[in-house]
């Protein structure tokens, strides 16, 4: 079996020189790569025993990966983690969950190496960083299409505008019933269900809603586990929640996507394949320069990139335009090599 390194320079080379083609890329990037040489967590430890194969191929690498953060990004890093460890039996792997916040508080302070995140690091976030004396590089893995969910038994909200979620969620919000978001919809209780404050899920979905509303209220059922909040919405007759594209897309047998409209008309998250949804974020993770110089985090990270293609849309989420790929890949060249 071929290598992670030796595949992630083949591919390095390879998306130069197509993004050159396509006017994307210079011939002296193409040189320059040839030259190149409190809250609660959830982890899971992946080696090859548990990854539910056996290894063809023992690379002979060996070490420990502490990895830790968002519950968005989680299906990708864990899902890569295997495969690697199916060519790697002698690294381990852990991939906690305790959201993108709960994350960083582990990450900056070194007690992780890599930080899954659904958003960019906060400024109190870098400078806690700082204070410790961590330094870091941040990449783009792919992309994902915050879902708005209901129970399947809901026929009557498949579409909400912009406007009515931020009233439903705003912090000083008194909607409490399905008829008070439009005069059309059924008495029934409304009961609300979403990520805790720690998640960058809760971050990016208030950012973009409830910002003008004094940001979220907080009388709503609150987990960083989003198989949580999938059980809560899709069990109550009122229920509304929202989280990652993966975990809808995983449970479509009981729960609907409500269509959102930002004034361009009603769009389903998987609009976001076409770069047509409102709430679609960029997915991160981040490495710290203490982790770089281990021969097995540099080697995971490398075969994060060959892997993503295939894996981020396995998932359930929505892979980078080759020129966000390409940034991802370079920055993690200048870094880990430089």
């Amino acid at each position: 079996m071929i290598r992670s390194k030796s595949k992630f320079w083949s591919l390095l080379l390879v998306m130069v020189l197509v993004l050159a083609a396509c006017g994307g890329g210079s011939d002296d990037a193409a040189e320059e790569t040839e030259e190149s040489g409190g809250e609660e967590s959830v982890t899971k430890t992946t080696a090859a025993s548990s990854s539910g194969g056996s290894s063809s191929s023992d690379s002979g690498l060996t070490g420990e990966i502490l990895i830790d953060g968002s519950s968005t990004v989680f299906p990708i890093t864990q899902a890569v983690a295997e495969e690697f460890t199916a060519v790697n039996p002698g690294v381990q792997i852990s991939v906690g969950v305790s959201g993108t916040g709960g994350g960083f508080k582990k990450f900056c302070p070194g007690e992780t190496d890599i930080s899954d995140a659904s958003r960019p690091i906060k400024a109190k976030e870098r400078d806690l960083c700082a204070e410790n004396g961590t330094t870091y590089t941040e990449l783009q893995v792919g992309v994902d299409a915050l879902s708005v969910v209901v129970p399947t038994s809901n026929d009557f909200a498949t579409c909400l505008t912009t406007e009515e979620l931020g009233a439903i969620w705003g912090a000083d919000s008194t909607v409490s019933n399905w008829n008070q978001v439009r005069s059309s919809f059924p008495d029934v209780a409304l009961d609300l269900y979403g990520p805790g404050t720690d998640s960058g899920t809760f971050d990016f979905f208030n950012e973009e809603l409830t910002e003008d509303n004094g940001g979220s209220r907080s009388d709503y059922t609150a987990s960083e586990d989003d198989n949580v909040l999938v059980n809560g919405v899709s069990g109550s007759a009122g229920g509304l929640g929202y989280f990652g594209l993966a975990y809808y897309e995983e449970n479509k047998d009981k729960l609907t996507a409500v269509q959102v409209d930002a004034g361009d008309g009603c769009q389903p998250p998987e609009a976001a394949f076409e770069g047509n949804y409102f709430l679609a974020r960029p997915l991160f993770i981040y490495i710290a320069e203490s982790a770089k110089g281990m021969s097995a985090v540099r080697e995971f990270v490398d075969f994060y990139f060959v892997a993503m293609d295939a894996i981020v849309p396995a998932v359930g989420y929505v892979p980078m335009l080759a020129e966000q790929k390409m940034a991802s890949l370079m920055s993690w060249s200048a870094f880990s090599r430089g």
